[in-house]
């Protein structure tokens, strides 16, 4: 198995088991486990979680996420969330890719840190929801604020690489606070710009064996 490029993480964006064995052998250091991501990915399920960490050396994220559709969720969606967090916490993942919004287009930093709070000490990314922020500069304050981890972003562009100027200003804004990852339609032509000129030290995608094989270039 070759590595990517020294210092920048491929993060494969899975939703089998065998995508996820694919994600190992291409090089990638961090797997997100979805359910089927071809309406965005919602939570995997527990078989499958236990599964890919029985067999996978990568670090495995799992993504929490109830439904298809938007980002405004009822108490009912929460309870399941937390609940969800809590079986894939008890099975030995490393960390949740997590989002809620307010109707209004914000974080809700309350249901926010609820589920922070069940996934804790474990690593706790906020996913693209991020990209239907209104302000991202000032939700990225927020983040840090609840010490979440990490940011999945294509700094509200449709594409990852049409957002690189915002990506390179979050970058510099978040310092060494919290990580911004790049994402959004990430190939092989883009990956090796996106990661030079924004200073991402991660990228994240479906193509992960197109993006790896860029890197390593």
């Amino acid at each position: 198995m070759n590595s990517p490029a020294p210092g920048v993480i491929v993060e494969a964006a899975v939703d089998s088991y065998h995508a996820a064995v694919r994600a190992q052998a291409a090089g990638a250091g961090r797997i997100e486990l979805c359910g089927p991501l071809h309406d965005g990915g919602t939570t995997p399920s527990a078989g499958l979680i236990a599964r890919c960490l029985d067999d996978l050396l990568p670090s495995v994220n799992v993504l929490i996420r109830p439904r298809a559709g938007d980002f405004v969720y009822t108490d009912a969606e929460l309870d399941i969330m937390k609940r969800d967090i809590a079986v894939a916490k008890e099975l030995g993942v490393d960390g949740f890719a997590v989002g809620a919004l307010t109707p209004d287009g914000e974080i809700d930093a309350s249901q926010l840190a609820e589920l922070i709070a069940v996934a804790t000490p474990l690593r706790v990314v906020f996913h693209r929801a991020f990209d239907r922020l209104r302000d991202q500069h000032e939700a990225l304050e927020l983040l840090v604020s609840l010490q979440v981890n990490g940011v999945l972003t294509s700094g509200g562009a449709p594409t990852a690489e049409a957002g690189i100027p915002q990506l390179r200003q979050l970058v510099e804004r978040a310092g060494d606070r919290i990580r911004v990852i790049a994402a959004g339609s990430i190939t092989r032509a883009s990956a090796g710009r996106i990661a030079r000129d924004t200073g991402v030290s991660t990228v994240h995608g479906r193509a992960f064996e197109e993006i790896a094989a860029a890197l390593r270039a």
